[in-house]
Order: C-alpha cells, then sequence, then structure tokens
C-alpha cells in the first residue's frame, strides 16, 4: 500500500503536541499510595468499561445480533490480529462516538 504522504519534521511533530500532557499526574500520584492488588483492580475496572462501551454500542448498532456474537466482536476488535497480514483490521468501521 503506498501512500503520498511525505513524513512530519521534528518541528512539525513538536508544535502539534505542544502543550500536551500526556501524564495524569494526580491520578499517578494516587495510584503510587495504592498497594500493588489494588492499583491492579483500578486497571481491570478502566478495561471493562471500554468493554461495556463498546459492547453497547455493538448492540445499538447491531441488534439482530446474539450476545455471544456481540462479544465475539468486542473481542475481535480489542485484539490484534497478524496471521497472514501486517496490520490487523478492524471489525467494525463505523464511527464509535
Amino acid at each position: 500500500m503506498k501512500t503520498d504522504r511525505k513524513p512530519l519534521t521534528l518541528e512539525e511533530i513538536s508544535i502539534i503536541v505542544d502543550g500536551i500532557d500526556p501524564i495524569d499526574w494526580d491520578q499517578m500520584e494516587l495510584l503510587a499510595k495504592m498497594p500493588p492488588g489494588e492499583r491492579y483492580l483500578v486497571s481491570l475496572k478502566e478495561t471493562e468499561i471500554v468493554r461495556a462501551d463498546l459492547r453497547n454500542k455493538f448492540i445499538e448498532d447491531f441488534p439482530e445480533l446474539s450476545m455471544p456474537e456481540i462479544n465475539m466482536k468486542v473481542l475481535r476488535s480489542l485484539t490484534p490480529v497478524r496471521i497472514g497480514k501486517r496490520y490487523s483490521e478492524s471489525p467494525y468501521y463505523g464511527s464509535l462516538c
């Protein structure tokens, strides 16, 4: 797959990301104060929220599918598949917003 796009320069990238702080320092401080078992649960809860949102969107967009079929779409969308491919194709091309 050939593209005619030119790569961004370091200056262009710097302008795009200027002012963005990718680290939530308050959350990092709260997590650091928690015992390891509780930190693990926070991650699991956040992951389940993502799955639930995606599942609800699939249920809304595909009402004819059964719950196991919806769950397979969720699994497929969160699992990269690279067997014989150089990239992973999304199972859902609609907007998730």
